[in-house]
């Protein structure tokens, strides 16, 4: 089977995931997508290695070309099975990712959350403190992505502190208020805690 993945003008992630969507697809064949800068032909060809796929790459007017073989193992590795996310709990401090600007940090978060909605398994839990849980509240950017982590499994926790300092508890629209015990027990409980 051979599919082909159009990601000319996608912005970071969707060529990774449209490429990763395309991938779960077949069982056997080629996947080549098309994508118009370095950056996402790098991006594509590692999502592909990290599976443990041949990978060729050909410019064409500008174009990468970035070629999936899927089925033959790269060296005749076979992957081992990954620990489950389900053992995973990422904290969020604030409303926005990275250090710097504001305006990019919030770019970033909105990448960050469609992301995490595209990858499985999920987290079992995401907790919210200080500024972040903003994005658990009415004006959200990120509701959506965060509603559809919750109805997949996932455990939404908000400080309620936080909630109280910010004036926002009544704005909660996802997920539950908690409190700093609860919070401790669930980072502690977990194989693995990401702190964003």
């Amino acid at each position: 089977m051979r599919l082909k993945v159009d990601a000319r003008g996608m912005q970071c992630p969707m060529p990774v995931i449209e490429t990763k969507k395309a991938i779960e697809k077949v069982d056997e064949g080629t996947i080549t997508t098309i994508v118009d800068n370095q950056v996402a032909k790098e991006n594509v060809s590692k999502l592909a290695k990290s599976l443990s796929y041949n990978v060729d790459i050909e410019e064409v007017n500008g174009d990468y070309y970035v070629n999936i073989s899927k089925g033959i193992l790269e060296n005749d590795f076979i992957p081992e099975n990954r620990p489950s996310n389900r053992d995973l709990v990422i904290l969020l401090g604030k409303d926005s990712m990275g250090e710097g600007s504001d305006e990019l940090g919030k770019v970033l978060i909105k990448g960050y959350f469609y992301t995490l909605t595209e990858s499985k398994p999920f987290p079992k839990a995401i907790l919210f403190v200080n500024s972040a849980v903003k994005l658990t509240t009415e004006g959200s950017e990120v509701i959506e992505h965060i509603r559809k982590l919750e109805s997949e499994g996932v455990e939404i926790l908000s400080c309620g502190t936080c909630l109280d300092y910010f004036n926002i508890k009544d704005k909660l629209i996802v997920g539950g208020v908690s409190n700093m015990y609860t919070i401790v027990e669930k980072m502690n409980e977990a194989k693995n805690t990401i702190r964003l």
